[in-house]
């Protein structure tokens, strides 16, 4: 492995690290009364590397591992599925294989974005980097530039139906199964809704 692969390895653990630590503390204090300095001392770094990996408080709940993952399996789909379905089977993917502790992780970080002001109102940057993530990861399949209204449609209509199905998910405390119900949702996106 290349030493810039390793210091990128290195510096995704790092950034890990601090999410879990301040997952901890807003878990023991609460979000509003846990602070960067906090978060800083808990992971044994200064504030200002806090900020050379997460731009604000909120983006420590907001990012996460898991768009790059889906982006990823949506590209080693197998190449005769079409977008949407190549959406499913990285769903499927990715999602069924994740661990127990990452469900819940999911789960705390969801209900913080749901019952967190500051963290509701940054969801919608976080849905407009969803539907560009998503763009490009349909684009090939359909032989557009992810650019393409018709693209952003679909992609839009994918984040769209996902939302309501994660929070079905977090509404049942996780009983529900994450997979199925993101699933569901999205084959109703690529058959269409009908009563």
């Amino acid at each position: 492995m290349s030493s810039s692969g390793l210091r990128e390895r290195k510096k995704q653990k790092t950034r890990w690290l601090i999410q879990e630590h301040a997952l901890r503390l807003f878990t023991e204090q609460g979000y509003d009364a846990t602070t960067v300095e906090q978060i800083a001392a808990a992971a044994e770094i200064s504030p200002s590397t806090f900020f050379r990996y997460f731009a604000t408080k909120e983006d420590v709940v907001l990012d996460d591992e898991y768009d790059p993952m889906l982006a990823g399996a949506v590209a080693a789909a197998p190449a005769e599925l079409g977008p949407i379905d190549a959406l499913r089977h990285a769903v499927r993917t990715t999602m069924s294989n994740l661990p127990d502790a990452d469900r819940d992780k999911i789960l705390f970080r969801s209900r913080l974005q749901n019952s967190v002001p500051a963290l509701r109102s940054r969801l919608l940057d976080g849905l407009i980097g969803n539907i560009k993530l998503i763009s490009t990861a349909i684009a090939p399949r359909i032989g557009r530039p992810d650019d393409d209204l018709e693209v952003q449609i679909m992609a839009g209509a994918c984040v769209g139906a996902m939302l309501p199905a994660l929070f079905a998910w977090v509404d049942s405390n996780g009983t529900l199964d994450l997979t199925q119900v993101v699933d569901a949702a999205l084959e109703k996106v690529g058959r269409g809704f009908t009563p």
